[in-house]
């Protein structure tokens, strides 16, 4: 909630910097740049981040405050955007435009599954030549896909960017994994099956996938395969886990669903439930979510449990609210009152979040709570309404 903001002093040929940031490295050598002086004469102070995922990690708020006060020499100077400057002028998430199919056995047993994603690439932002979401983008829930299914085709489309594309919370893995637990789900219904079975049966035998013999130079988030491989048993301890703790498969009112996605991401393995309810107005409320996280060793507890909690009121604003519309280049969306956000009405009356006790090496929790999200949301609501919603965020009404 806090607009990107710096302080800066330049003095004597040296430049010393206070901002929320989240890569004091690229800032500093940003500022350095910009300055034309040496890295090691510029010192960057990092203070409380008021909410970042991932704008903060960009320099351009500090340099412009660094350029300010080197007018100013010896006088500080600090700069603070406003709401309109934030929203304006942001790094944007991608939009994307996910396609899968599937084919089916006489059986009705998947054979075959093919996912074509397109966005415009982060790297398209400062090289127009790159138009194509990049392997590592991809990595991010697309090829590094667990299903055990014998004919698998990835590909990539070309998008070039439009605007500014930037992190958000769990990048890539947002799109892929709402394109993929949504898919997931109607494969279900199709088939006729229980979710939590189906998401089973598709999941396979337990196995560790050789991501790095079907994709060259598989990026594995910056570690390697052989200490942080691909455990389809991790990602089935996840989805037991929740549907146990979450009473999968009790009886529910009228008017009332579940939903079910599980998605790995940042080498965490995640299963959430979501539980919709709706009045006789239409009116969603949502009386509990679960969570099955399966992180490696748990070094903070409640750290880890805050990080979830937070994270899905961050999930909930993207999947039902957050929107932005250009119109003659511009963001249509300017302040609070366009760009909406997760309030107290659209939390749920209870969060859950189950821990698998573990010593194996611990993974990130910041981004992983995100991206089950938005699908188990959405296949909460059709398991309630038996209306399929592929698009978001969510409009429902």
């Amino acid at each position: 909630m806090e607009v990107p903001n710096a302080t800066a002093l330049v003095k004597d040929g040296k430049c010393e910097m206070w901002a929320p940031v989240q890569s004091p490295q690229w800032i500093r050598d940003s500022v350095a740049g910009a300055l034309k002086l040496d890295a090691a004469n510029v010192t960057v102070n990092v203070t409380l981040l008021g909410g970042a995922f991932g704008r903060k990690s960009k320099p351009d708020f500090a340099v412009e405050a660094a350029l300010i006060a080197n007018e100013m020499q010896g006088t500080p100077i600090k700069v603070t955007w406003t709401r309109e400057d934030d929203l304006t002028h942001d790094f944007f998430h991608a939009c994307s435009v996910q396609y899968i199919q599937v084919a089916y056995d006489k059986n009705k047993q998947v054979t075959a599954w093919t996912h074509r994603s397109a966005f415009p690439p982060i790297a398209g932002t400062t090289n127009t030549n790159e138009i194509t979401p990049s392997d590592g983008e991809l990595g991010l829930g697309v090829i590094d896909i667990p299903f055990n299914i014998p004919n698998i085709s990835c590909e990539a489309i070309e998008s070039p960017a439009h605007t500014r594309i930037g992190w958000l919370r769990s990048v890539s893995n947002i799109q892929h994994a709402f394109a993929i637990g949504s898919m997931v789900d109607e494969i279900a219904a199709y088939r006729k099956v229980d979710p939590v079975k189906n998401l089973l049966e598709l999941l396979g035998p337990d196995r560790m996938i050789p991501f790095g013999e079907y994709v060259k130079g598989f990026e594995n988030y910056g570690e390697p395969l052989d200490k942080f491989p691909g455990d389809t048993s991790r990602l089935r301890g996840v989805i037991e886990l929740v549907a146990d703790k979450s009473g999968w498969g009790k009886s529910l009112p009228k008017g009332h669903g579940m939903g079910i996605c599980a998605h790995k991401s940042f080498l965490t393995y995640v299963a959430c439930v979501v539980h919709v309810a709706f009045d006789e107005a239409g009116k969603m409320s949502i009386p509990e979510v679960h969570y099955a996280v399966d992180c490696g060793q748990v070094v903070n507890r409640n750290s880890v449990m805050q990080q979830f909690e937070g994270g899905f009121v961050f999930a909930m604003s993207g999947a039902l609210k957050g929107n932005i519309s250009f119109k003659d280049g511009r963001s249509q969306q300017t302040n609070f009152d366009t760009y909406l956000v997760s309030r107290h009405e659209d939390m749920p009356v209870e969060t859950h979040i189950h821990l698998v006790e573990s010593d194996i090496k611990p993974t990130g929790v910041g981004e992983p709570p995100v991206p089950p999200v938005a699908p188990a949301l959405a296949n909460a609501i059709f398991a309630a309404t038996g209306k399929r919603y592929r698009d978001f965020p969510i409009k429902l009404s």
